[in-house]
């Protein structure tokens, strides 16, 4: 009787895991090489904390008035003091302190609404690239629609009917911006719907559901996670606009958007009341996107070797 040698191990699967683990290390290292990606974080990141943290950073009441004190520059300039770093606007109120509670604001809009506009483009975009047919069509035309609305004025359209507020800027930013998540999603599920593993998932009887959530969904988190960030830097930029005309947030709400529109009165005079919150709002927005570039690339080590 001849000896049975043993099965030789799957290479294929036995090399999934490292080599997996390996592509991301190399995508690691290569994001830490990135120098520009690495400053853009950190300062996202203290933008983060500033945010969470304000009321124990903040050194005053963003809020808080005092007429005999208005306008005063910053330390480093004749006249400032180191009471008030960043100095004071034309009601007294400590720039620095605005400044810091203003990013909590502009953070929590973007965020929620580029979750909110990517659940919704997200789901259409697999419904559609996935079904096809007169789905495809009608969601597709849908989106059309939308884009033949510039999102700004839409966003202007229907705060201006429906009235303004923190939740209502994040649910319109939200909607009308929606359908840059479908169009890619769905270009990316049209591709990957022919491939073998899907075939062979409804050939056992995998439902669409599962097939969507288990199989499509993570291939194209890659390309999500790039216009999620960008569409953060969109809305934090939206937000400042609608804040700007006066169609935001309230009023008594400190955000960027609402400095800008208090400072623009006092640029030739006293150019720190808008100057420090336009900074504070282009740091923003130019640290989130290249972050989401880098974010791409890692969630996609093939771009690496390219």
């Amino acid at each position: 009787m001849t000896a049975m040698t043993p099965a030789a191990p799957d290479r294929t699967t036995a090399k999934t895991p490292s080599g997996r683990s390996g592509s991301r290390a190399v995508a690691l290292r290569a994001l830490l090489r990135d120098k520009r990606a690495v400053v853009a974080l950190a300062v996202l990141l203290l933008l983060i904390v500033a945010a969470l943290f304000a009321p124990l950073i903040a050194p005053y009441d963003p809020s808080t008035q005092n007429l005999l004190l208005r306008l005063r520059p910053p330390a480093w300039q004749d006249g400032g003091s180191s009471a008030h770093l960043l100095g004071t606007d034309q009601l007294g109120r400590d720039m620095l302190s605005r400044v810091v509670h203003g990013a909590r604001v502009s953070l929590l809009v973007g965020a929620g609404a580029a979750l909110l506009a990517g659940v919704v483009g997200t789901a259409v975009g697999l419904a559609s690239g996935y079904f096809g047919g007169w789905a495809d069509r009608t969601l597709m035309r849908l989106a059309d629609v939308q884009l033949a609305f510039p999102s700004i004025l839409l966003a202007l359209a229907v705060v201006g009917f429906l009235g303004s507020g923190l939740w209502m800027v994040i649910l319109v930013l939200g909607f009308t911006g929606w359908v840059s998540y479908a169009r890619v999603v769905r270009s990316e599920v049209m591709s990957l719907r022919t491939r073998d593993f899907v075939t062979e998932a409804r050939a056992i009887g995998v439902t669409d559901v599962t097939i969507m959530r288990r199989h499509l969904l993570p291939n194209v988190m890659a390309p999500l996670a790039t216009i999620g960030t960008l569409h953060v830097a969109a809305a934090i930029v939206a937000e400042a606009s609608l804040s700007y005309l006066g169609l935001g947030v309230p009023k008594e709400t400190v955000t960027w958007g609402g400095m800008l529109a208090d400072g623009q009165l006092y640029l030739g005079t006293s150019w720190w009341v808008a100057v420090f919150p336009g900074i504070a709002l282009m740091l923003t927005s130019l640290a989130i996107n290249i972050t989401g570039d880098a974010l791409r690339d890692v969630a996609d080590p093939k771009a690496y070797r390219r």
